[in-house]
């Protein structure tokens, strides 16, 4: 069920999950609708809304991530909450403004409707949250515990090392679960800053990390976003939120690929899933991976023409869906980026006027190729009998 709720100087739309079983699952993006206020004010009012949200039209939600896009993390960060001293770790709690543990990611990636400040909120009910003593934040319901990372950083030389120091640090937090980055991690988000210079080392210490752990193209990736976007410290040229779950076995794992649209991304030298599904017993997870205007030999569709690489991108993103046995009524969520602030007029025409009932946000964040004007991810929840 998609709606949209308004409230003081801001707006929630929101997907909830419901397949009469006992996890009920949400998500939400809030946007401040008046670009004339203060940062703070901005702040305040979606804050306000999510607070609402889960005390009266998702009372019983507990949210398990929650992803602010700020315009000036320099300026904004500090008071949104900053991570906790360990600069792997994120915030435990949504910037002091509730009770309840979760996984908190801040980034900057400008919303482009002149606020200042969004948010993306991910909500479970009946599961138990908590940060283990890895760092890491839980959800767990049953036999399942859902694993966010949120922000994880390095403060290493370069965009190569500071990869590394992250995918070392987050092994060693999954192997303290018990959990392996092959077996158990799902979703990765790198945020690239000045991503023109810095992806290619980004890329670099993932392939290495991905050989040494022995996911390969024989066996699999990991679904990702590779991204511009940029936290409040200059010197972090990468930082990664991600997603694992301990509980599941390979044969709930299925890997997408839509060979009639896109290429394997290891055709072009980097290592990730077009898109992941995990089944469990009454329903299924998609998750697309950040997706452009691209030809199932790897060549980019429509140079230069933004309408042109939106239709393409949807129509990408449409055959993975397909291939995972979902479609755009099943997609909780969209995060569209965008190269050139310019194209975010036809390009938020194009995208409402598609999906006017979906949560979606749109920021300035660069692709990892110059060429790639327009890029998005999702998520789609289904109902499935397993």
């Amino acid at each position: 069920m998609k709606k949209t709720y308004i409230y003081d100087n801001a707006a929630a739309e929101t997907f909830v999950f419901d397949n009469g079983n006992e996890v009920k699952e949400a998500h939400a993006i809030i946007h401040a609708t008046n670009p004339s206020t203060t940062f703070s004010q901005q702040l305040d009012a979606v804050r306000g809304a999510l607070q609402t949200l889960l005390a009266e039209s998702l009372k019983g939600f507990q949210p398990v991530l929650v992803r602010y896009f700020l315009s000036d993390a320099a300026n904004q960060e500090e008071e949104v909450g900053r991570p906790t001293p360990d600069p792997s770790l994120g915030r435990g709690d949504i910037g002091g403004m509730m009770s309840g543990i979760c996984a908190v990611s801040i980034v900057e990636q400008p919303p482009l409707d002149g606020t200042k400040v969004a948010l993306w909120c991910y909500m479970m009910t009946d599961v138990t949250t908590s940060q283990l003593a890895s760092g890491l934040f839980c959800a767990e319901h049953g036999p399942y515990r859902h694993l966010w990372c949120a922000s994880a950083h390095s403060l290493a030389a370069d965009s190569n090392e500071q990869t590394q120091e992250i995918f070392d640090h987050y092994i060693n937090q999954l192997a303290d679960e018990g959990c392996t980055l092959r077996d158990n991690c799902i979703r990765t988000w790198f945020f690239v800053n000045d991503i023109d210079q810095n992806y290619g080392g980004m890329v670099k210490a993932r392939n290495n990390t991905f050989a040494r752990q022995g996911l390969t193209t024989d066996t699999h990736f990991i679904a990702s976003t590779g991204i511009g976007g940029r936290q409040a410290d200059h010197n972090v040229l990468t930082q990664m939120d991600a997603y694992a779950v301990s509980g599941i076995s390979p044969s709930q794992v299925r890997h997408l690929y839509a060979p009639t649209h896109l290429n394997r991304t290891s055709d072009y030298g980097v290592s990730f899933e077009r898109g992941t599904t995990v089944d469990y017993p009454d329903r299924r997870h998609v998750f697309i991976s950040g997706t452009a205007s691209i030809d199932n030999s790897g060549k980019i569709m429509h140079e230069k023409d933004i309408v042109m690489q939106t239709a393409r991108m949807i129509e990408n993103v449409e055959a993975l869906l397909t291939e995972a046995g979902s479609g755009f009524d099943d997609v909780c969520q969209m995060i569209v980026y965008l190269r050139d602030i310019g194209d975010y007029a036809i390009v938020s025409r194009t995208m409402r006027h598609r999906f006017p009932d979906t949560p979606m946000v749109i920021v300035h964040a660069p692709v990892c190729r110059p060429g790639w004007l327009i890029e998005m991810e999702c998520v789609a929840s289904l109902r499935i009998k397993n």
